[in-house]
Formats: structure tokens, C-alpha cells, sequence
């Protein structure tokens, strides 16, 4: 088979169009991430490290670096700062979520235990700021240092929204934002504010990076309930099951009768969930077609991510990055 025609999803083809920049991460990763007095650091973090992610994240810094004109060394940097603090959360959410599966693989607190996995979660945050501090760049600091503060503010939030039926859209677009959205929008920022790009190409990548990991979430929200487990490394339902008030749900619950209401009040306010229960609240999302809705959502951020990049110059990048706006959102047909 032609190699071109095996290398379809986008972010495969930004992988290659990237590979030599990613080798480049791939080895300051492995090279930051070990430590000389506690050999378990690096055993916790390779696990997740190298599950087989997509590294989406690392790549959209390379990605508008390259878009911005950019020939110095510091993208790599911060694609594996972007990386480091990715892996961290990930570390914290699966403690805070009490999570057996990651990718598809037993988590790290499962494997190891919750210390382990909340220390070394630690580790990478410090690791991430000795990263970014090599750029020299204070703006670069600031960028994800506020990022930083924002994953972890909407994590918090989520914790109180997330089993409270007064949750509206707005607090969940809120915690979105904040858990997910804002280191789509650090990573492709800084990678632009590296190259010097002007002000308003800078703002354009972080609208993009908003608008992408809005649209990245609200679609893995869906997936909970109408995905594979095979695709998507967790199982169908999870969300329901840690009683999550996610946007599907949140706009079943708007339409809800008092039958319904009461519902879930019992699985997700008071967490009282029997056998059928999931299937059944599934066959509420397609009654009041909030499935549908949430899908119609994703799509209009996705639009929106793609219509930031309209004003920038043509550039093999952008195509990839108008490309991936529309794979996160096809995930879901």
C-alpha cells in the first residue's frame, strides 16, 4: 500500500509532516523524566507516557510554531512542557476519579498507588516550569503558568458541579474550559508567541486551541455514552457511573419531567445506582435528543476553532490544523 494513503487522520499527517521535532521532544521527555534518587518516577511516568497518546498537544505547539516561521530550538521545549503538564493531570485525575483505565491500560494508581501517582503528578509540574523557564521567554511563563492555574481551578469546580443538578451549560462550559480547553489554547499560543508571531496571529492560535479543545471534550463527553470501549480506552458510561453531570446529560435534565428528574436525582445527586440504570438513561438522552444536540455543539466549536485560523497565511500547518478541527467532531458520526 502507498505509504501516503495509509498516513489519513490528520493528526497521523501532522505527526509525519512533525517527526523529527517529536523525536526531539520524545527524547527531552525521556531524558526530564528521570531521576536519579527515585528510580519510581520514572516507571510511573513512562506507563503513561508511552500508552501510545497521540501527543496532541506537544504537536500543536510544534505545529504553530512551524505555521509561525519559527528555526529556533525552544518549540521543543515547550511541546514537552505542554506534555509534562498533560501527563500530571492525567496522574491527579485518575486519583480524583478513582480510575482503573487509561488508554485502554490499567492506570497508575491502580498499578502503583494513589501517593505514587499524586508525587510523581508533582514531579512533572516541577519538571514542566524548569522547561519553560530554559525559553528565557517571561511571556511563555506567564501563558502557562495561568494555564496551570486554570486546569486546576476546573478541576475543582468540576468536583461541586459535577453531582449537582443546578449544574447549567454555562458552568459546564466553565469547567471545560478550564480542565480542558486551556491547554489546547496554552500549547498552540505559546507556540506562536515563540516565533515572535504579532499579536493578532497569537490571538488567532488561541481561539483556534480554545475552540479545538472545547469541541475535543464536549465530543469525548459523548463518546461516554454512544462510543466503543475499543476506540476510546474507557468503558461505555463511565461518566454516569462517577456520576458526572456532563452536557448531554445536563440538557436532559433541563427537559426533564418529575419522573425523570427524579431519576437523576438518585444515580447522580445521591449516587443510588441499580442494575439497568445506565441503559436507561440512555434511552432518556434519545427521548429528548440531547445526544443529537451536544453533537450539533462540538461541531459549532469545531467551526468556530476553524474560522480563527481564516486570516492566517496558507500554510501546509494550517491545512492540518482545519483537517483536525474536523476529525475531533467525525469521531462522532
Amino acid at each position: 500500500m502507498d505509504s501516503a494513503l495509509e498516513i489519513q487522520k490528520p493528526h497521523d499527517r501532522m505527526a509525519a509532516y512533525l517527526a523529527d521535532d517529536m523525536i526531539a521532544v520524545n527524547a527531552l521527555i525521556r531524558d526530564r523524566m528521570a531521576s536519579e534518587h527515585a528510580p519510581r518516577i520514572p516507571e510511573v511516568t513512562a506507563h503513561l507516557v508511552e500508552a501510545g497518546g497521540k501527543r496532541l498537544r506537544p504537536m500543536l505547539t510544534l505545529a504553530a510554531a512551524h505555521l509561525c516561521g519559527y528555526t529556533g530550538p525552544y518549540h521543543v521545549h515547550l511541546a514537552a512542557t505542554v506534555e509534562f503538564i498533560h501527563t500530571a493531570t492525567l496522574l491527579h485525575d485518575d486519583v480524583v476519579d478513582e480510575s482503573g483505565q487509561r488508554r485502554g491500560r490499567p492506570t497508575a494508581n491502580l498499578l502503583w498507588d494513589n501517593k505514587s501517582s499524586v508525587l510523581v503528578g508533582d514531579y512533572l509540574f516541577s519538571r514542566s516550569f524548569q522547561l519553560m523557564v530554559e525559553t528565557g521567554s517571561l511571556r511563555v511563563l506567564d501563558i502557562l503558568a495561568n494555564a496551570s492555574a486554570t486546569i486546576a481551578e476546573g478541576e475543582v469546580l468540576q468536583l461541586t458541579a459535577a453531582q449537582d443538578l443546578a449544574t447549567t451549560e454555562a458552568i459546564y462550559l466553565q469547567v471545560v474550559r478550564g480542565k480542558t480547553a486551556a491547554l489546547f489554547s496554552a500549547a498552540t499560543e505559546v507556540g506562536g508567541v515563540i516565533a515572535g508571531a504579532d499579536d493578532a496571529t497569537v490571538q488567532a492560535l488561541f481561539d483556534y486551541g480554545d475552540a479545538l479543545g472545547v469541541s475535543f471534550q464536549i465530543v469525548d463527553d459523548l463518546l461516554d455514552y454512544q462510543g466503543q470501549a475499543s476506540a476510546t480506552g474507557k468503558n461505555v458510561g463511565d461518566d454516569f457511573r462517577e456520576r458526572k453531570l456532563t452536557l448531554p446529560v445536563i440538557k436532559a435534565v433541563a427537559l426533564a419531567d418529575a419522573e425523570e428528574r427524579a431519576f437523576w436525582q438518585r444515580t447522580i445527586e445521591k449516587g443510588r445506582q441499580e442494575d439497568g440504570d445506565l441503559e436507561h438513561a440512555i434511552s432518556l438522552l434519545h427521548k429528548h435528543a440531547t445526544l443529537d444536540a451536544t453533537r450539533d455543539e462540538a461541531i459549532a466549536w469545531a467551526e468556530k476553532g476553524k474560522a480563527a485560523l481564516a486570516g492566517l497565511p496558507d500554510h501546509p500547518v494550517k491545512a492540518m490544523l482545519i483537517d483536525l478541527a474536523d476529525y475531533v467532531v467525525e469521531r462522532i458520526n
